[in-house]
């Protein structure tokens, strides 16, 4: 799940997005907006990728908007669920990192990677380290790592 209104998040979400769907397994990837997504596609996942931007050292209202939605819908349903996140940024993404997790934690997914945090302006290494976590994610959940 992913918003993105400057576009950066959302260029970060895509590479880590086509990454997993290039990942050679039978895996089906549904990739959803935040404002789309909803308590039966995070029931139907075997695991999720989160992604948003960082505004007033919070995530983005659409993705608290899908926890929202989904919270207590998925409570007792999709405990352990793996999860990655990506987090962007211009000055400072501490605070939507710690606001995810705290949501996360209360639902009682599994952050099985460490969050990608950008800062500033996207760079070649952080689409390749998007690319890098998404392919990770399909991967681990495919071969039953996570």
């Amino acid at each position: 799940m992913t918003h993105s209104r400057g576009g950066s998040t959302a260029t970060l979400y895509d590479a880590a997005v086509a990454a997993a769907r290039s990942v050679p397994a039978d895996l089906a990837v549904r990739a959803k907006g935040a404002f789309d997504a909803g308590p039966d596609d995070v029931s139907w996942a075997d695991g999720v990728l989160l992604a948003t931007p960082a505004h007033f050292g919070y995530m983005s209202g659409a993705l608290k908007d899908f926890f929202e939605r989904v919270y207590y819908p998925c409570l007792d349903h999709t405990v352990g669920l793996p999860f990655a996140l990506i987090v962007k940024g211009d000055t400072d993404v501490d605070g939507a990192r710690a606001s995810v997790e705290r949501i996360t934690t209360g639902l009682r997914w599994r952050r099985v990677l460490p969050p990608l945090l950008v800062v500033g302006e996207l760079r070649p290494q952080d689409l390749e380290d998007a690319a890098e976590l998404g392919a990770t994610l399909a991967a681990g959940v495919a071969e039953g790592l996570f």
